[in-house]
């Protein structure tokens, strides 16, 4: 058997994944050998290949699958990332300190575990110039926001696509 992609592993480019197929068929049937049953018209070459084309189905099946799966992670983990337009509050979380109090109780600290982030300004004053030098300022919305929105719908979409194969593997 000559499957040597499997789901979950990193994802190979088409190069390498051309490569490795190459490598286990030279592995499995040498040149010489490889020349010889081509010269015998044995079919014993052909029957390997036959055999090896269709893990080789499987192993590029395995690999866009691979391709998917990161992809669908980099997303969700981009999805993960707070809304610029919102901001993140303060949390603080009870953390014990390793010392205990005279009755035998752990002693609890309040911990700053993430802290706060101001949302942004929705819209923000630019100034423009002319070919004169003569400057007039506008308001437009935040092009940080435009780039944070524009970025998480395309995470989005991409996270709609995601086969549900994938996404139930996780």
């Amino acid at each position: 058997m000559t499957v040597f992609v499997a789901k979950g592993d990193m994802p190979l480019t088409p190069a390498q994944l051309e490569k490795r197929a190459q490598k286990h068929i030279k592995r499995i049937w040498p040149d010489q050998a490889r020349q010889k049953s081509i010269r015998l018209s044995d079919g014993a070459f052909d029957t390997f290949m036959t055999f090896f084309s269709a893990d080789h189905d499987v192993n590029i099946a395995n690999n866009t699958f691979n391709w998917q799966l990161a992809e669908y992670r980099k997303t969700t983990a981009r999805l993960a990332q707070y809304v610029l337009a919102d901001g993140r509050p303060e949390v603080w979380e009870d953390q014990p300190t390793g010392d205990y109090d005279e009755e035998g109780n752990e002693v609890m600290e309040s911990v700053l575990v993430q802290a706060a982030v101001e949302p942004l300004e929705p819209t923000v004053e630019v100034t423009k110039y002319d070919v004169d030098g003569n400057g007039t300022t506008e308001t437009v919305a935040n092009p940080l926001i435009v780039e944070d929105e524009a970025e998480r719908a395309a995470a989005q979409s991409i996270v709609d696509g995601t086969p549900d194969d994938v996404t139930a593997w996780l």
